[in-house]
């Protein structure tokens, strides 16, 4: 599959962002953590893997804007151009050891966005994906079913008025033994 420079730029920061993830998952109990809101954590790990997606993301394309998650924006010189960012989505499945967390990143030209690349370091999931050009999940094209409503995504009931799903959670693929939830699973926009 060939990815436009941008992509490139986009998967590459994610990818540094993940080796350091990567090994702050397997050392989780020495991490230094901090209560950002109500069950609502940042830890060093988000910090530093935010650090390094703004220092690649903007040594590549220095006038771009930067938001994410951890820090203030900054507002590039570009004005058209701006990388959003989410260095740790799903910090509460990381911080209790369960797998499923990612880096996101997209790249927002004139207020859309227009790429976007989630990559999951624990399991070497990559999903990128450009205005115009697809989606791929580890550079196998990801295809849309004619579906009207999701499947197999373990839905239980139906909304009583419109007879549809009333989606809560993909609780049957990814819940853990002890009955955490991993409604906030990052991917799990990937998946459904």
């Amino acid at each position: 599959m060939a990815r436009s420079a941008l992509l490139n730029v986009m998967v590459q920061a994610a990818f540094k962002a993940g080796k350091s993830l990567a090994r702050d998952f397997g050392e989780v109990q020495n991490l230094q953590v901090s209560l950002k809101g109500p069950g609502d954590y940042v830890s060093q790990a988000d910090r530093k893997a935010e650090k390094l997606l703004h220092e690649e993301l903007l040594k590549a394309r220095p006038t771009y804007g930067f938001l994410g998650e951890e820090s203030e924006e900054i507002v590039g010189t570009d004005g058209a151009h701006r990388w959003i960012v989410d260095p740790l989505d799903g910090t509460t499945n990381f911080l209790h050891g369960i797998p499923h967390f990612a880096i996101s990143v997209a790249l927002e030209r004139q207020g859309e966005v227009v790429a976007a690349v989630i990559l999951n370091p624990a399991t070497d999931e990559l999903y990128t994906a450009e205005r115009g050009g697809g989606a791929f999940l580890n550079d196998r094209r990801l295809r849309v079913a004619a579906l009207q409503e999701p499947l197999g995504c373990g839905h239980r009931h139906r909304h009583a008025a419109s007879g549809r799903c009333q989606p809560r959670h993909l609780s049957g693929r990814i819940a853990p033994r002890d009955g955490r939830s991993c409604r906030r699973a990052p991917h799990g926009r990937c998946l459904a």
